[in-house]
Order: C-alpha cells, then structure tokens, then sequence
C-alpha cells in the first residue's frame, strides 16, 4: 500500500507541476464524451456552429475561437492525452503556465485566422468552391504545432536539428503532398511557435538527451 500511496503521489505531483495543460484534457475529456451521445447528424452541425470556418469566424470570431479549442472532431482522446503529456505538460513546466498559454494562444489565434484568409482569398479567386466558408474546422492541433515547435529551444544542439527534421516530416511533408488548408494552417502554427523564441529566454540550459533519464525542469 505505501509504494501505491507513493506511485500515487508522483503521479498527482506531476499533475499539479502542468495544470493548465491537464485542466484542458479533462475538458476535452468530457467534451469528447459528450459528442458520443450525440447523432452523427446533431454532431456534425454542433461542431459547424463551435468551428473556425470562415462563416462562423465573420459571426462569432472570440466565441469560435475560444470553443473550437475544447473539441476533438475524431472522437479520440487517449492519443491525445498521450500527446497532451508528451509535449504540453513538457512545455509547461518549462516555460510556466502564462508562457506556455500566450504560445498556444499565438498558435491557434493567428494560424487559424491567416489560414482562413487564405481559404477566402482562394474561394474569391475561384480556386475553392463557396460551400467552404462552412469548412469543418475544430480542434487543437493548431497549439499542439505550435508548443511542439517552441520546445525546439529546449533541446540542445545537435539533437535540436534532428528534433527541427522530425517537425519538418510531421507538418511540412503533409503540406506539400495533401496541399490543404488545414496542413497550411498546422505548418502556420509550427513557424508561429519557433517565433516565440524570446519567451523560452532566461528559462534554463537547454536538454542534452545524452545521459538524461527525464526533461528536466528550467
């Protein structure tokens, strides 16, 4: 019982060292349950009223763009609570919670809003149909890439060039074979991320993966 009581206090330590990072999975969590009770056909207008489609964004910009961050449109929340603890929780603790906020704030505000502009440049040129103002577009992959990309600065040469490379094949390949907006915005999101550099400084030597059982703290 004592090694369950301290497996159980570990676990609640680290926790609390990333709460902002933990509150918001535990919304996704509920929001996720919440859309498995729903009808596909309630669902997919639910979600078209809470997304950062352009039609949405000319109605409710603050509302969408605040309730499009607490849904996950793939029902799916255990990859990312995986994620969430990989690279969140990571950036948090590193950066503190308003740092690590104002990044994923940066990230899904700005890619979400220049990748639309995109879209309705496009749908104006005619390279896009009208019926995409109403693009499903929901989530939190936006900050993801963008928190991703900032850790970048936690790591040491050489292995922060490996790190940049695996961004690279994670959000810029995508783009150049799918081409959509969406893969824009999440390459938008990663850019806006390494540009955040100025909040990462006074917050610790960076990781050196050699030797190193854990990230540490800054």
């Amino acid at each position: 019982m004592s090694r369950v009581r301290r497996g159980l206090g570990v676990i609640a330590d680290y926790l609390r060292s990333a709460p902002g990072t933990y509150v918001w999975l535990t919304i996704l969590f509920f929001t996720t349950v919440a859309l498995h009770h729903m009808s596909p056909e309630f669902e997919k207008e639910f979600l078209r009223q809470h997304s950062t489609n352009i039609h949405e964004l000319s109605q409710n910009p603050v509302r969408v763009l605040i309730t499009s961050a607490m849904w996950i449109d793939s029902g799916r929340w255990l990859p990312y609570a995986a994620l969430y603890t990989l690279f969140h929780a990571q950036a948090e603790r590193w950066l503190g919670t308003l740092r690590w906020l104002a990044v994923c704030a940066a990230a899904h505000v700005l890619a979400t809003l220049i990748s639309e502009l995109a879209l309705l440049m496009a749908i104006n040129n005619g390279h896009a149909p009208p019926s995409a103002v109403n693009t499903l577009d929901i989530g939190v992959s936006y900050a993801l890439a963008g928190v991703m990309a900032v850790l970048t600065y936690r790591i040491a040469p050489p292995w922060r060039y490996a790190y940049l490379v695996f961004l690279a094949v994670v959000y810029a390949v995508p783009l150049v074979t799918a081409r959509t907006f969406t893969d824009f915005g999440h390459v938008l999101s990663a850019l806006i991320g390494l540009a955040c550099y100025p909040l990462v400084r006074g917050r610790g030597r960076a990781w050196r993966p050699r030797g190193a059982l854990s990230v540490p703290r800054g």
